[in-house]
């Protein structure tokens, strides 16, 4: 049964003393008490199943409109279906279907770099987030704890969602794990007894998650908007869509970000798996980069032709696969998806990096999924899941299985570039659940093909091993490629992009979702990087390796090879310095399984298609972008290694310039 919140006009019939007691312990700012309490109807679940429930509708489904009375109209958000699998949503608008990376408005007055809302909007925040607090108050809302940063190490949240919009809170519960409020008072009460306090046992959450869907219309002209609204204490996260992304998602991120900005940690935009192989070697390695850069990808198993062979790819000129015959593979088994935690509370001191996944579900993307049998582990969970799931952007019909394949089309007529599946951790077979040291980090960055005809910056061989400089350089500017997938550009993006540019994400890739300041961002994770000098770095592209469309092939190679090789040292004779030294150094030659690799998979200067000259031409398009996206972060506050490691990129340092200052594991 609910447990239902005492307002003017509901009555506590059915409400569990357990539950009254929770909320009675839940210490909120007063005009959000006051708005929960003039709401007609507050609905607190008591599980799963009934939050699944309310997302069908008042009538269960089969089908079930979202919409909002905006501006004297009647406004269609979102469309559900209650599918065999679980429950499909769709946003009638092809923009609501992506994150817009331009949605982030900071409303207080914290350091940061984002734009703050009274400069975007001329006006202060605070008699919008009234009108906010105002509209709950007159509407049916679900009001939902959850754990920002996972049910282990996470930070006690509540979020308040129209009930109609029960779809959103079910995406967010999955995404951060089921907790119920009687949890989180019985977690104060222990802390209280621990430090022996004789203060009534209350708990106060560390962030606030309010959706509002019809002021995207009534107040900010059919955009998606996030505003966040921080205090030393309190991350208040005001979400203007019903697209989760940017909220649920990243808005959460956004929250660990600020707190571990405070506290002198960082939440990695990253993914892990360990990787096992043949015999039995475990190998954990981290993969980080831009959106589309290969990070939930890097968890799934590398795709073979029918014949059981691999294509790692094929020659844009020519059009001539190249495929390599491959036996058995390493066994994989996910860590963290998407946002990796490196909590302090988890550290060893041994030199390498422990992680911890900071949700209790993932956001994955499911573009790559074009037809049956493409990752017969990921459809198993997708088709048969053991609790009903929620899609994004998939074409469910009423009843029917959802098939992950099977994406909406945009109005364009096109498939929607950004599916999705929300998949709690207990259901994916084979994850790991507990921190990990890290022994590789990779980084993986889009890239176009380029050839002689057409010179671009998509030079990067298969596989290249850098120091911690470097490394921190490529996360630093976080370069994105085109065709991201995840999100929507901005016009300036857009025109940067079409003209075979760059964008940079930013600091870590984690910029994107964070409130504080980039040098910040850029001194914790340079910390980071320099304070565990046992972990190998390395870049790895995705889509083309020179002139050669290879889509995920070379990442999940590389993968392959390095769980293989282990953590062994690689001797200097079996390196060569790279012909752009960004690239730091590159493998004299690489053999797996007992092939050997194309050296022009390695070296794509070495391509009869490319040349040296076609790379050049890259290599200076990649260096000037570094250049100018470098030197904004050369302030008195950034740390004194940081000033030293830019410096060398401005004056064309080579790669031993960039190991004189952080040397690189053997």
């Amino acid at each position: 049964m609910s447990g239902i919140l005492t307002g003017p006009t509901t009555s506590p019939t059915g409400t569990s003393a357990t539950t009254t007691a929770a909320l009675a312990a839940l210490d909120l700012p007063p005009a959000v008490r006051a708005a929960l309490e003039a709401s007609p109807r507050v609905v607190v679940p008591a599980s799963r199943e009934e939050l699944y429930r309310l997302a069908l509708g008042p009538d269960g489904g089969p089908t079930f409109a979202v919409e909002y009375e905006a501006n004297g109209r009647t406004v269609r958000e979102a469309d559900v279906v209650r599918c065999k699998n679980g429950v499909a949503v769709n946003y009638p608008e092809d923009y609501m279907r992506r994150r817009d990376p331009d949605c982030m408005r900071i409303a207080d007055d914290l350091p940061t770099d984002k734009p703050r809302y009274r400069d975007v909007f001329g006006a202060q925040f605070a008699p919008v987030k009234a009108e906010t607090l105002d509209w709950l108050a007159e509407q049916e809302v679900v009001l939902v704890p959850f754990k920002a940063g996972g049910l282990r190490f996470g930070y006690p949240s509540v979020a308040i969602v129209p009930v109609n919009a029960a779809f959103f809170a079910l995406a967010l519960v999955d995404l951060q794990g089921w907790v119920t409020f009687e949890q989180l008072a019985a977690e104060t009460t222990a802390a209280a007894q621990a430090t022996a306090s004789d203060e009534p046992a209350t708990w106060a959450p560390r962030s606030i998650l309010y959706v509002a869907p019809p002021f995207r219309h009534t107040h900010f002209e059919g955009r998606q908007v996030v505003v966040h609204d921080r205090t030393p204490e309190l991350h208040e996260v005001f979400a203007y869509n019903l697209y989760p992304g940017p909220s649920a998602k990243k808005g959460v991120f956004s929250v660990l970000l600020d707190v571990g900005q405070q506290e002198g940690w960082l939440t990695a935009h990253a993914s892990s798996v360990r990787v096992t192989t043949p015999y039995e070697n475990e190998t954990i390695v981290m993969h980080e980069g831009a959106s589309g850069g290969g990070k939930s990808e890097m968890c799934q198993e590398m795709r073979r032709r029918e014949d059981g062979r691999i294509l790692l790819g094929t020659n844009v000129v020519t059009e001539e696969p190249y495929v390599i015959t491959l036996g058995e593979t390493s066994a994989l088994a996910p860590v963290t998806d998407d946002m990796t935690l490196c909590h302090p509370s988890v550290q060893t001191g041994s030199g390498k990096l422990v992680v911890a996944d900071a949700e209790d579900g993932w956001f994955v993307r499911v573009d790559n999924l074009t037809e049956y049998g493409e990752d017969v582990h990921l459809e198993r969970v997708f088709i048969h899941p053991a609790e009903p799931l929620v899609f994004f952007n998939l074409a469910g019909m009423p009843d029917a299985t959802c098939l992950p394949w099977e994406h909406t089309l945009d109005s364009t007529g096109k498939p929607c570039p950004n599916p999705r599946v929300v998949v709690p951790r207990r259901l994916v077979g084979g994850v790991v659940d507990g921190p990990e040291e890290v022994d590789v980090r990779t980084f993986g960055v889009r890239m176009p093909a380029c050839t002689r005809d057409n010179p671009t910056y998509g030079i990067m061989g298969m596989m290249h091993l850098v120091p911690p400089a470097l490394a921190w350089l490529w996360r630093l500017i976080a370069p994105r490629g085109d065709k991201n997938p995840s999100i929507g550009e901005s016009a300036t993006a857009v025109a940067a992009l079409t003209h075979g540019g760059m964008v940079s994400e930013g600091v870590g890739s984690f910029w994107p979702f964070s409130t504080g300041t980039k040098v910040a961002g850029a001194n914790l994770m340079l910390r980071q990087l320099v304070d565990n000098p046992r972990t190998r770095y390395v870049l790895t592209p995705n889509q083309h390796v020179g002139a050669y469309k290879v889509g995920f092939a070379a990442q999940w190679l590389t993968r392959e090879y390095l769980a293989r090789r282990g953590g062994g040292t690689i001797r200097r004779e079996h390196l060569t310095a790279s012909r752009c030294p960004l690239f730091g150094y590159t493998l004299n030659e690489l053999k797996i399984d007992g092939q050997l690799i194309r050296p022009t998979f390695l070296r794509t200067d070495q391509q009869s298609q490319v040349g040296p000259e076609a790379y050049d031409v890259g290599a200076r398009i990649l260096t000037d972008f570094f250049k100018a996206e470098l030197a904004q972060y050369l302030t008195e506050d950034l740390d004194p290694l940081g000033r030293a490691i830019i410096e060398v990129c401005l004056r064309d340092g080579s790669i031993e310039d960039y190991e004189a200052l952080t040397p690189m594991v053997g």
